[in-house]
């Protein structure tokens, strides 16, 4: 106890540290501000057909009125894990930052499962229309850059949230950054979980009453309930999924920064702010490298091949990283108790 206690009281984010957390923060606003281009890109694709973009209207009602309500029933329990959270021990800056960013990761959470429904319930349409009258390497396009715009709004707002905290509270970021993890968690459950529920009584249904009482197929237009099938499908597959990748991204950080914290001082609490800015410059890399060539034998020949490039780029700028930016032993780590250091 008296060892991280005394490791506590060393951490202090300051000169070239903090620097690289601004260096880190401005990587997650490139992430978004490639999120919104890509955005742009999808949607000024044409929307096809009147008939196409009545269905399409359909299912974009019956998504949007699901997380109305979803958002709704969810801020009761909200405001009640804010006043839960601050009536915790400690110290009265940590227990508001701690419930104010509490707010914060449960809001990311709701704006990329969000996104990535209201943009999925748009872009379906535009890859039947490009796959109709452009080419399948064209809808593939719009398909892909949409995912991508989830991904970067993931990594994004995760890395800004975290940077944001180390850079106001520093050696007191892993007590804060608590509440941010749980924020994103716990809005990420309910729309996974309930959105889930919602797909699979959508699809029995809409089974039930066509296949075996009307005797008709799986999703043929002359059945109603279809487009709860699919308003089911966007709902659980996109929103539910999309936060519950941002919960799984935001977790894992917050994470690697307390246990970095608690071993390593403030290089520890650092260093896991590094490697995902990596990633996020990288994964831009293979979003425009995803191109379909005349070799390809399907689409995720393009997608594997941009995938393994940026990922191999990844790994060495990371090992790049770790080599000039850890020192070569343990006692040279700032932050860290010097006892605790000598004894690992």
């Amino acid at each position: 106890m008296r060892a991280n206690l005394t490791a506590n009281s060393l951490v202090e984010v300051t000169g070239n540290n903090l620097n690289l957390v601004y260096l880190i923060l401005g990587v997650s606003l490139v992430a978004l501000a490639i999120a919104f281009a890509l955005r742009a890109q999808v949607l000024s694709a044409s929307d096809g057909t009147a008939k196409m973009q009545e269905i399409a209207a359909a299912v974009q009602e019956g998504a949007a009125a699901y997380l109305a309500r979803q958002f709704r029933t969810l801020s009761f329990f909200v405001v009640i894990v804010v006043v839960l959270l601050f009536a915790l021990p400690g110290d009265m800056d940590v227990k508001i930052g701690r419930s104010i960013f509490f707010l914060i990761g449960a809001a990311f959470s709701a704006i990329v499962g969000y996104q990535g429904m209201w943009l999925a319930v748009r872009a379906n349409v535009r890859v039947a229309e490009a796959a109709r009258q452009v080419s399948a390497e064209r809808s593939v396009q719009i398909a892909f850059r949409t995912g991508g715009v989830v991904g970067m709004m993931t990594v994004g707002l995760g890395l800004l949230g975290a940077s944001v905290v180390v850079i106001i509270y520093r050696a007191d970021a892993p007590a804060v950054l608590e509440g941010f993890g749980f924020g994103a968690a716990m809005l990420a459950m309910f729309m996974r979980v309930g959105g889930g529920i919602f797909t699979k009584a959508a699809d029995v249904g809409a089974d039930l009453v066509g296949k075996v009482e009307k005797h008709i197929p799986e999703d043929d237009p002359r059945n109603a309930a279809t487009i709860a099938d699919n308003v089911g499908d966007n709902v659980g597959d996109c929103a539910g999924m999309a936060a519950d990748l941002f919960e799984s991204y935001a977790v894992t950080l917050v994470a690697s920064l307390i246990l970095g914290k608690a071993a390593f001082g403030d290089s520890g609490l650092v260093y896991p702010l590094i490697v995902p800015a990596i990633g996020i410059l990288t994964a831009i890399l293979g979003i425009f490298l995803t191109r379909h060539r005349s070799t390809d034998k399907s689409a995720m020949s393009a997608i594997n091949r941009s995938f393994f490039i940026s990922a191999v780029i990844s790994a060495v700028l990371v090992g790049l990283a770790t080599y000039t930016y850890l020192p070569n032993n343990f006692t040279a780590l700032t932050g860290v108790d010097s006892a605790l250091a000598a004894e690992t």
